[in-house]
């Protein structure tokens, strides 16, 4: 592809034209949700950047196995924050799961590299708000959206998380190399590959979720089919759900439902 066609190729928010009212809404239902949740722990810190921490919401149950979700943003943009989506808790605390938000310094102050050690940091962060709760610590799944589901996946092989979910990922990187994303991130040939999950489909052998929306950009969705299928290929566990009528920010409501395509995922992944 050109450049031209590249930028397009990624760029989720001039795709989805009604994006930013979209995100507006959440910021305004995640505000309410995260100033009303009594028990909420809030900016717990696991650096010295204020972006550095972990947001806490128990879902009152002894026991309950626990979700750490990873915010997107293309790594870069600043309005997407741990706070943003918070209201994304809602399904998952519905149904008896834990619920942790993590924020992380972006591009171009943090490199790539970077933000995915920040990513386990706040694994360990988020797993001693656990052990004080007690939760349940043997069953801790990452999740994330966009950018979110790479980090998710970069750190499936940390030894407290026994599963992941990647909503609309990115998994293979030289693509964004040679696009508008990359003018922040910064990334060599030599750093996409090496951070780039399809580069080793199966680093780890716990099992991945992954889920799409039906009306996403080409790209998106070839991005969650060929890292299936390279598990697939190598015997590592999946799962796909391509989501019909979810482009990539209605794709977030199948996790603030109770019964949502990707809750339903999330609570089976923390069941096995």
């Amino acid at each position: 592809m050109t450049r031209a066609a590249l930028d397009a190729a990624y760029n989720n928010g001039a795709a989805v034209p009604n994006s930013q009212e979209l995100l507006a809404v959440w910021r305004t239902r995640s505000a309410a949700f995260r100033d009303g949740h009594k028990g909420a722990v809030l900016d717990v810190a696991y650096g010295p950047h204020e972006r550095q921490a972990v947001d806490f919401y128990p879902c009152g149950k002894k026991g309950a196995p626990a979700l750490l979700l990873i915010h997107g943003g293309y790594w870069q943009i600043p309005v997407h924050t741990r706070a943003t989506f918070a209201a994304l808790a809602q399904g998952p605390l519905a149904r008896g799961i834990d619920v942790g938000f993590a924020g992380y310094v972006l591009a171009p102050e943090a490199s790539l590299r970077d933000i995915v050690g920040q990513i386990r940091k706040s694994i360990d962060t988020f797993d001693g708000l656990l052990a004080k709760t007690g939760s349940d610590r043997t069953r801790i799944c990452a999740a994330g959206w966009s950018a979110g589901g790479h980090l998710a996946v970069s750190a499936l092989d940390h030894p407290k998380l026994t599963s992941v979910l990647a909503i609309s990922g990115i998994f293979e990187l030289e693509p964004l190399r040679h696009n508008y994303i990359n003018d922040k991130l910064g990334l060599s040939e030599a750093e996409a590959a090496a951070l780039s999950p399809m580069t080793d489909p199966a680093a780890s052998r716990k099992p991945i979720a992954l889920a799409v929306g039906g009306n996403e950009l080409p790209e998106l969705i070839r991005q969650s089919r060929d890292y299936a299928a390279a598990r697939e290929k190598a015997g590592a566990p999946v799962t796909l759900d391509v989501i019909a009528g979810r482009d990539h920010f209605t794709i977030v409501d199948e996790v603030a439902a109770p019964d949502g395509v990707i809750t339903n995922r999330i609570a089976a992944l923390l069941s096995a």
